[in-house]
């Protein structure tokens, strides 16, 4: 059992949780995630990329959207609470190297993965310029600690509420249009976000490397539910990645089997949220 230390909340639906695992403290590279069942039943597994980690206290942060019946129920959580099953370090962590300039792209939830790599990129002697993107003012998180990392922070919003008024591809192509260009991008969030930040890359030939939160049961390679396709090959993302060369990923079909699941999820989440609104009837 793994004890839930605090929870506090980042944005709405956003949080930021600090969870006893000193074995994966320990063990933990950039790029690596974790995946959790918060009880003892046949419940949901999820995959949750590790934000960040202390070795000498043993806990390892994790920040997620509540956007589904496992994560709302992960959200209700309290300090002095445990989650069930935490298994981990999983995937392959990022390859780190000083190549010069590496821009690291984040948007929205993907800011919280992307800490680690742009801290691990600056600490091995790179340029870092870090490209933080959201719908909204409100829905940006960790802002101050990528301050602390960037050369150059670029913060963008769908509304222009903070930053520019602009998808985060809009800088994205400007750095690449400089001389010299980057030797290197990183983006991280929603798929459709890191497709065009691939494809926005691609013409300039940046290397582009993005990180993939697919559908995953065991975490092993032996179920297939995370398989995609990576330059016409059959990839798992648990054990092959969740890094991949962007410019080879087939994100259309990922989305495609990201829905696949959509109406059950829906439905139960749907049935979550109807016993929460009967019990607070119920006190009233």
């Amino acid at each position: 059992m793994n004890k839930i230390l605090n929870i506090t909340q980042l944005a709405p639906e956003v949080f930021r949780m600090e969870v006893e695992a000193p074995l994966i403290a320990r063990e933990r590279k950039p790029g690596q995630f974790i995946i959790l069942q918060i009880d003892d039943d046949f419940g949901e597994r999820i995959p949750l990329t590790i934000a960040d980690a202390d070795p000498d206290r043993g806990t390892i942060t994790l920040i997620f959207q509540a956007v589904g019946k496992t994560t709302h129920l992960l959200a209700e959580k309290r300090p002095g609470e445990s989650i069930a099953a935490l298994l981990g370090p999983l995937g392959q962590p990022t390859h780190i190297e000083k190549v010069g300039h590496v821009v690291c792209v984040g948007g929205g939830i993907g800011v919280a993965p992307l800490h680690p790599i742009a801290q691990a990129m600056k600490a091995a002697g790179n340029r870092v310029t870090i490209i933080m993107g959201a719908r909204n003012k409100d829905l940006l998180i960790m802002e101050d600690e990528m301050r602390r990392i960037a050369d150059e922070l670029i913060i963008v919003t769908d509304d222009g509420s903070r930053g520019r008024k602009a998808l985060v591809t809009e800088p994205l192509k400007q750095l690449c249009e400089q001389t010299p260009k980057p030797n290197m991008a990183v983006a991280i969030g929603p798929p459709i976000m890191m497709k065009f930040c691939a494809e926005t890359t691609r013409p300039y030939d940046v290397h582009t490397v993005v990180s993939l939160n697919t559908i995953m049961i065991d975490g092993t390679g032996m179920c297939g539910g995370c398989r995609v396709t990576v330059g016409g090959e059959t990839k798992f993302v648990c054990v092959d990645g969740p890094e991949f060369d962007g410019h080879k990923v087939d994100f259309d079909n990922m989305m495609k089997r990201l829905r696949a699941y959509k109406p059950r999820e829906d439905a139960d989440h749907q049935a979550h949220h109807c016993r929460l609104d009967a019990a607070a009837a119920r006190l009233r």
